[in-house]
């Protein structure tokens, strides 16, 4: 597996984190572009997962099959909560979820790329 998907979906993660706290330090609600940029996110953490699963199918095997798959499954959610979360919250606060959200699935990555050195960041 090439290292774009990891490595964009690390610099989409980090780009987000920044804008939200600069929403959230202007203390602005959760708008329409945040949202657009946790969408983005989520399309990148579900293609890199299709990824992972076919590499999983191809026979490859992680030193710690089920905590990759326990990461498979949670990854994807990050973005979704922090979207519902953060539209729910109508304070400056909202912003501070997404960015939280951002940080996390840069996190992740690099977690994934531990667990499986295939995953290329």
């Amino acid at each position: 597996m090439n290292g774009a998907v990891p490595t964009t979906i690390i610099v989409v993660g980090l780009a987000l984190a920044a804008y939200a706290l600069l929403m959230t330090a202007l203390n602005r609600r959760m708008g329409g572009v945040l949202l657009a940029w946790l969408v983005v996110l989520e399309v990148l953490l579900l293609v890199l997962v299709g990824l992972i699963i076919a590499k999983l199918a191809g026979g490859g095997r992680p030193a710690s099959l089920p905590t990759l798959v326990g990461y498979l499954i949670a990854t994807p959610l990050i973005p979704l909560a922090a979207g519902f979360w953060g539209a729910l919250e109508r304070s400056r606060w909202g912003p501070a979820v997404i960015a939280v959200a951002g940080l996390a699935a840069a996190v992740l990555m690099v977690r994934l790329h531990e667990i499986w050195a295939v995953i290329h960041v």
